[in-house]
């Protein structure tokens, strides 16, 4: 029986299992996919990962499972299909039938942005596709963006990019948004950002480099990056009956990551919070693997 199971290798999860390891517990790392690091690996460059500006998501990636493999961190290759607790013990069962059992679990499986599904999207990622304003966006200074999305994090990521960005698109497939009305004002008071409603994206163009989009309105615009804010996926189901979910579907845990089941923790971007970046998931798993080795006492 291990002391503790983490599910989830991204920043979140590598973050918790350093934190752990440093903490003497005998820790292992369930990955859905073999050598993984999480969404980080599709950003062609972060800049806002402080003391490492400019490196790539991928090489950022790379470095964290590095770091957490130095300490002696054991992974395990496996999908988490089943989780519950019998005697205080969590028992995991795996998609191959192995079952791991822990004293405690940090639940750090991520979500996952939603798609456009849309010609042109999975090929160009990291090359002008993004789903991050805050993390590409100083990348586009002056040059022309496009945001696809209603809501609030549409509206914020269009407001932010105009300040970076020479010319900024917002397109939305209703005349309404859902965002916030002060934001949708603010917005259309910034001459370099024109409001396309009603239209939806039908093609992302481009050879190794996004170049233009087509709407569906017949009109194409010629953008150097599309930024798609059109909500996330939390993976939270498989503890959808034993924690608390806010209404989107996120854990709801502060930043200790303490959940109302016992010995249960979560961290990174499954958890209910403002902000979703890399440097927010490796907070979320210190503070998490924290937490962890202090009930494990």
């Amino acid at each position: 029986m291990k002391d503790l199971a983490i599910i989830g290798s991204g920043p979140a999860g590598l973050s918790a299992a350093l934190y752990a390891k440093r903490a003497n517990l005998d820790v292992i790392v369930i990955e859905k996919e073999f050598q993984g690091t999480g969404q980080v690996a599709e950003s062609a460059q972060v800049d806002n990962y402080l003391g490492l500006c400019g490196i790539s998501g991928f090489d950022l990636g790379e470095k964290f499972r590095e770091h957490a493999e130095s300490f002696g961190t054991e992974f395990l290759e496996g999908e988490a299909v089943r989780l519950e607790q019998k005697n205080n013990v969590w028992i995991i069962t795996l998609q191959s039938g192995d079952i791991i059992e822990a004293k405690a679990v940090i639940y750090a499986a991520g979500a996952a942005h939603k798609r456009l599904n849309v010609s042109g999207e999975e090929k160009l990622i990291g090359k002008g596709v993004s789903y991050c304003a805050i993390c590409d966006g100083a990348l586009y200074h002056g040059k022309t963006a496009a945001v696809i999305g209603g809501g609030d994090t549409a509206l914020d990521d269009a407001l932010y990019l105009s300040d970076i960005a020479k010319k900024v698109y917002l397109i939305h497939r209703r005349n309404e948004f859902r965002g916030s009305k002060k934001s949708v004002l603010k917005i259309r008071s910034h001459e370099n950002i024109e409001v396309i409603t009603p239209a939806n994206v039908t093609e992302i163009a481009g050879e190794n480099r996004v170049s233009s989009i087509t709407l569906d309105n017949g009109r194409s615009l010629f953008v150097d990056g599309v930024f798609i804010a059109i909500g996330m996926s939390p993976a939270s189901d498989l503890v959808r009956n034993i924690v608390d979910l806010d209404d989107n579907g996120y854990i709801k845990a502060d930043e200790t990551g303490v959940t109302r089941a016992r010995g249960l923790f979560c961290a990174g971007d499954v958890r209910t919070k403002k902000l979703r970046q890399v440097i927010t998931a490796a907070s979320d798993g210190a503070n998490a693997a924290m937490a962890a080795a202090e009930y494990l006492k």
